[in-house]
């Protein structure tokens, strides 16, 4: 078994006109964790959606442990059956929560393992019960999700995500919606995540928390990886210049 989890070869998209990813050369040791950080409108969260087949790409190839598909000229695309299979190993989670309003927080993170995976309801309930309490939401199981803060939304949105018990972890901007007094508990829950050995992807613009939990940061800009490396070096002392007037923003807000 290879030591890669994540490999992304050649990947391209555009909407319309717009390239909005050029020829990205991508790979993700299992176990560790690599931050996408740059500017709005770089390409990062399409690239996260073509990793979990929300996005089609038009071309390249992508890998997620044993599961390959390539795109482009002649390629097969994926039917919806094997995209379902394909996303139910990859867990993502997004901006914003998108939990189902009807349904209480275990009835929530219960919906995936019941209706895509086939697991009987007290298997499903005892794991639900058991993802909760790893993101300290024991005492809200019972509650809707109209009574829960943007910040406890977001770790029952985690606890749903990993309910499928994925291979690997996408996390696009999970925190850029919260107060910033929440962004620290969803925070929290990546760090756990990241010391348990989970392989993840996290687009982020919290640059202390990318320098701090991940093995490496990606800088993107214009659709292409402009710069790569560990995360402290990265982020202390980047190479190129468009990093480094990046992240001269945050350095400047701190």
């Amino acid at each position: 078994m290879t030591a890669c989890k994540i490999e992304v070869v050649g990947l391209r998209k555009s909407f319309g006109p717009l390239a909005v990813l050029r020829d990205i050369n991508l790979s993700v040791d299992t176990g560790s964790v690599v931050a996408l950080i740059g500017p709005s409108g770089s390409g990062k969260s399409t690239l996260l959606r073509c990793l979990n087949l929300l996005v089609i790409p038009e071309g390249g190839r992508v890998r997620i442990g044993d599961h390959s598909f390539s795109f482009g000229a002649g390629a097969r695309l994926p039917g919806v059956r094997e995209q379902a299979r394909f996303r139910s190993n990859t867990g993502m989670v997004f901006q914003h929560f998108n939990l189902f309003p009807h349904m209480t927080v275990i009835q929530n993170v219960m919906e995936g393992p019941v209706w895509v995976k086939n697991t009987p309801k007290p298997e499903a309930e005892s794991l639900a019960r058991k993802l909760l309490a790893k993101v300290g939401l024991s005492d809200k199981i019972d509650v809707f999700p109209n009574k829960l803060s943007g910040g406890q939304k977001q770790r029952v949105a985690i606890a749903r995500a990993l309910a499928m018990e994925p291979a690997v972890m996408l996390f696009d901007e999970v925190t850029s919606a919260l107060d910033p007094e929440l962004v620290g508990e969803v925070l929290g829950v990546m760090r756990d995540l990241a010391a348990e050995g989970m392989t993840m992807i996290i687009v982020t613009h919290e640059i202390g928390f990318a320098r701090e939990v991940a093995d490496r940061v990606v800088f993107m800009r214009d659709g292409l990886i402009v710069e790569e490396g560990p995360a402290r070096q990265v982020i202390g002392q980047p190479r190129e210049e468009a990093t480094r007037v990046f992240l001269s923003h945050f350095h400047n807000r701190g």
